[in-house]
């Protein structure tokens, strides 16, 4: 069993940044891959980035590619997800996960999830 806590949303102006957190309970967490997902009001839950066990092998969705970095600290069971050049497009409620199947964007591939942390961008 894996509980996961996100955390580091908020209101931020279009182009700034922010840095979400994500805890891990247990003692396994560096055998999951980790997933980012967000999901906008009246939208489906769409797919950020992914990382790997080791951090070595990571994905994102194009429409963060180069704006947004994944990154995990298996010694500290968190994983992050810094987001730079934020847009209004951007606002969702955002969501970890924990893949016991490897890396993969597909949602329902994940085992496990966080209950959220919002974030807002403004214009």
């Amino acid at each position: 069993q894996v509980q996961l806590v996100e955390s580091g949303g908020g209101l931020v102006q279009a182009g700034g940044s922010l840095r979400l957190s994500c805890a891990a309970s247990g003692r396994t967490f560096s055998s999951y891959a980790m997933g980012w997902f967000r999901q906008a009001p009246g939208k489906e839950r769409e797919f950020v980035a992914t990382i790997n066990w080791s951090g070595g092998s990571i994905t994102y969705a194009d429409s963060v590619k180069g704006r947004f970095t994944i990154s995990r600290d298996n010694a500290k069971n968190t994983v992050y997800l810094q987001m730079n050049s934020l847009k209004p497009e951007d606002t969702a409620v955002y969501y970890c996960a924990a893949s016991a199947r490897g890396i993969t964007i597909v949602p329902s591939w994940y085992d496990y999830w966080g209950q959220g942390t919002q974030v807002t961008v403004s214009s």
